[in-house]
């Protein structure tokens, strides 16, 4: 059964799902999809055209599905889509796409902490965490299993790969490569995100061949074709090893070294 506080705004327009939590003050616009076992907490803002998939949280305060902050953006219809089990913590601010994609998309069971923006056009994997105060500038793609350490500022267009982890307060301009571990000022590589990468279950042997892999990458003085070319002839390649391959062929801003 679903609790609405007699203070909330919701438009007849919205679709309300079962067993949702609405607390006071908030708002809920038209043309937006509120499935079940949602909670929005209390002066929250849920703007028109926005998904909140199932066992979805909004804490107190959070803003979703805005238009975005993008002088070219002419009024398009195109949505925010955040998907089950995640959590906005308190003042979070995610914007809905633009034109270019049409839509901005966070993954399942992701964390984003309180004060974090997401930019139009961004994709945001699954299991994802975004401490306090990360800003994603637009267009920028995460992967899956991604950790971002506090006040992160995050260059439009760049890509996270899978697994990677960023320290806080460190400036990401450029591609960060899947399973690394990444910090300082220039942001650099530091390693494999060998800590992040036993807890989740990976086995020894994939640990080894990552390492070997980044040790071509980042401590050889091969350039990047080169390294990649040493990759393919030297290490067996593994559903980790072809994840890195295709993102290094598929940067666009270049890589994180």
């Amino acid at each position: 059964m679903s609790q609405i506080h007699p203070t909330a705004i919701i438009s007849d327009k919205a679709k309300i799902g079962d067993n949702v939590t609405v607390g006071p003050n908030a708002i809920i616009e038209a043309d937006t999809i509120i499935d079940d076992n949602v909670t929005i907490g209390g002066n929250c803002l849920v703007a028109q055209y926005t998904e909140l998939k199932k066992n979805v949280t909004l804490f107190h305060g959070a803003v979703v599905g805005t238009v975005p902050q993008d002088l070219k953006f002419a009024g398009e219809k195109t949505r925010l889509v955040i998907g089950e089990g995640t959590t906005i913590r308190e003042y979070a601010m995610l914007n809905r796409g633009t034109a270019d994609s049409g839509e901005t998309v966070i993954g399942k069971n992701c964390l984003l902490m309180a004060y974090t923006h997401v930019a139009h056009d961004c994709r945001v994997g699954d299991n994802v965490i975004m401490a306090n105060a990360v800003n994603l500038a637009g267009h920028i793609e995460i992967g899956n299993n991604v950790i971002i350490g506090g006040v992160v500022p995050v260059h439009q267009f760049v890509k996270i790969g899978d697994h990677a982890m960023i320290g806080g307060g460190f400036r990401v301009p450029q591609d960060v490569c899947p399973y690394a571990l990444a910090g300082g000022y220039p942001l650099k590589i530091n390693g494999l995100n060998r800590v992040g990468l036993s807890r989740r279950g990976f086995e020894k042997e994939a640990i080894q061949i990552l390492q070997k892999a980044f040790k071509i990458l980042f401590s050889s003085n091969l350039n990047r074709s080169q390294a990649v070319e040493r990759i393919k002839a030297e290490l067996e390649q593994t559903d980790e090893i072809k994840l890195i391959l295709d993102f290094i062929k598929n940067s666009t801003r270049g890589m994180t070294i």
